[in-house]
This record gives C-alpha cells, structure tokens and sequence, in this order.
C-alpha cells in the first residue's frame, strides 16, 4: 500500500519508475478484468452527454477514483477500516495521518521523507495475504465507501457502459482497493498502485512508483496499446491538476469537481467541466487539496484525543 501524501502539485515528468508503475498497474488491471465477468450495475444512467458514441469499441473511459468517482480520499476509508481491524496501533495511524499533512503542506519530494512515508504505509500490510485485503477491502466499502459515491459521476461512467464501452479507475489508490471498488459499481477493472507479493503475500515493497501523476498517465497508455484502443476517441475523468497528464493523453478529457488549478486549465482547453458539489458542501470539498490533507489530520488527532479519554 503507498502512502499518498508526499505527492506534490507541481507536474513532473514521467521517469523510469513512472514507467513501471504504469506498466505493472495495467498488467494487474487487465489480468483482474479477465478473471473476472463483466457486469453492468442497474440504475438510470440520468442526463447523457453528447459522448460517448454508442458501439465504438475502440473507446474507453478511464474515471480518477478521489474526489471524482468517491468523495474523499479512499485509501483514508480503507485506513479507517484496517484500524478498526487492528492492523495497526493508534500511534501509526496519527504518524500516518501527519506524514500525508507534511507532504501536502510542504509542497516538495525530499527523498528521505518520502521514503520514510511509503515504507511506513507498506509496513501495515507487509506479511499479509492479498487475498486477506481483499477480502476485508469488500466489507470496508460497504462501511466508509459506497455511500460516498457521486451519482452524476457514476451516471457517466453507466453512460459509457451501456455504449458498449469499457470503463476502468485510474487511481494512486492500492490496485486491490481501487478493483473492489471497480467491481462492486460494475466497472471493467482498476489502474491503481501495486505494491509487490510473492506467493501472495505482501513484501512490503512497491513495484516502482504510486500510481500518481505522470504515471498515471503511463498505465493509460500501456492498456490503452494492449486493448487496441484508440485514445482519441477515448475519455478522461479527473478532478484534480495532478491528473493533467493522463486527461491531455485523451480525445475527451473532463474536469470533475474540479481543483482550482484544472479548472482553469480547462477553460483555457476548451475541456468539458461537471461539478455535482453544491451550495455549502462545494465549498467544503473545493479547498486545496493541502488544507483538506491537514483537516484529515486534525480530524484524525481529535478522534485519537477521544480515543485516549475514553480509555
């Protein structure tokens, strides 16, 4: 599992981890698309948009997962869940919580940090089996997640679906969360970071980099080449600036809740835009990304304070 707070806004681009990072998430996501049937979740898929052209198989729609398929950061739901499975002890979970404040805060990559971060968050589910996150990952969203699913985002990606086309997550999230997730809103499969195993069992070690960023960018691509797709008349959904890269790859890219940062690039491109926050609640959800990281944090103190009194 990666820790995900040490990533900065500034666009970087892409290294030779990236490229890993890319190529193993899409592997793992096209490996877990087989195995698994396709399904298609009920439901009205609501307003349609002008795309997505019905039966064009060479299209495909790739959905960022935070803040514009789920509100909130899923890796800190899955957090909450593992904690109260006693994966960890309150301490980490406050160390993890300030690590992913700092980094945000901080706006720079100091290596020793990061890796203090990432090594930090592997430790957690080093020596377990994959098959046991799974596992867990289907009772966790059914209590932190699925109630925090954005309709009109998940009327898009049904869109998509009933055109015929495919639909995968493209996040930094862990891949096993990011495909329990897939699963249960009947997607196709999941891009997401993959920490490494062997025999099924986790070694605490990432194969390259999060899925963040440029590497995001780099997993479209490699799946992108082996479904024969065409990215032209493919999709990109993202709220945040961090996934420029990945929306710049493809013919439709859309800002979804945006950041301040992709929202105006967007108006400069011409991209299309969706915003399902409203009056009091947009607000809340439209702050920096660094000050929502620090309110994650505080939150995270005050419930260990409470934790502590009630002990």
């Amino acid at each position: 599992m990666a820790a995900l707070g040490w990533l900065t806004p500034r666009r970087r681009s892409a290294t030779a981890r990236s490229v890993l990072a890319g190529e193993a998430s899409a592997e793992a996501a096209r490996k877990s698309s087989q195995e698994v049937e396709e399904t298609s979740a009920a439901g009205s898929p609501g307003e349609e948009p002008e795309f997505p052209v019905l039966g064009d198989d060479k299209a495909a729609a790739f959905f960022d997962l935070d803040n514009t398929v789920m509100q909130g950061a899923s890796l800190f739901h899955f957090g909450r869940g593992l904690y109260k499975r006693k994966f960890f002890e309150t301490r980490d979970l406050a160390k993890f919580a300030w690590q992913q404040a700092w980094f945000r805060l901080a706006g720079i990559e100091d290596p020793e940090h990061m890796q203090e971060a990432r090594d930090s968050a592997l430790s957690i589910v080093q020596g377990h089996r994959v098959s046991e996150l799974m596992s867990i990952g289907e009772e966790i969203y059914d209590e932190y997640m699925a109630e925090r699913i954005w309709p009109g985002t998940r009327a898009l990606a049904q869109a998509h679906l009933d055109a015929g086309q495919k639909v995968w997550l493209v996040t930094a999230a862990p891949v096993e969360i990011a495909q329990v997730i897939a699963r249960r809103l009947g997607l196709t499969g999941a891009l997401g970071t993959v920490a490494e195993s062997v025999d099924g069992v986790y070694t605490g070690k990432l194969v390259g980099e999060p899925l963040h960023g440029p590497a995001k960018a780099e997993a479209v691509r490699a799946l992108a080449a082996a479904e024969g797709l065409d990215l032209s008349r493919c999709a990109a959904y993202s709220d945040s600036h961090n996934d420029i890269p990945m929306l710049s790859l493809v013919g439709h890219p859309y800002a979804i809740n945006p950041d301040t940062k992709l929202r105006k690039h967007a108006r400069q491109l011409d991209w299309r835009l969706r915003d399902y926050r409203t009056g009091r609640k947009a607000a809340k959800v439209g702050i920096p990304a660094a000050a929502g990281v620090g309110a994650v944090a505080g939150g995270t103190a005050a419930a260990i304070a409470l934790h502590r009194r009630r002990r």
